[in-house]
């Protein structure tokens, strides 16, 4: 299992912006070929993707977040980020990192990011 660890979540005001990082412990061999994302849990929801990019930099997003977040990765640093700008009340969850690489899952803790005035 490989240690994913999530920072940059906490409170801003709808319209606001926060910026995630997920910093990876594997070796930088394998998080290069590794597809990361960010997933998403509010209370009483399930878990939804918000966004991923593949070792080829293809990215997915989730529609609803399209114009406002961006994922990006750093290979040379093993971590990868979420800018999210426009932020809305709807946005507020428990944000987690994901790893996936050969069919298996890594995730990191989660950061809470809360959008309230």
């Amino acid at each position: 299992q490989v240690q994913l660890v999530e920072s940059g979540g906490g409170l801003v005001q709808p319209g606001g912006s926060l910026n995630l990082s997920c910093s990876c412990a594997a070796s930088a061999s394998i998080f290069k070929i590794s597809t990361m994302g960010w997933y998403r849990q509010a209370p009483g929801k399930q878990r939804e993707l918000v966004a991923s990019i593949t070792s080829g930099g293809k990215i997915d997003s989730a529609d609803s977040v399209k114009g406002r977040f961006t994922t990006s990765r750093n290979n040379a640093r093993n971590t990868i980020y979420l800018q999210m700008n426009s932020l809305k009340p709807e946005d507020t969850a428990v944000y987690y990192c994901n790893r996936r690489l050969f069919g298996f899952d890594d995730w990191g803790q989660g950061t809470q990011v809360t959008v309230s005035s």
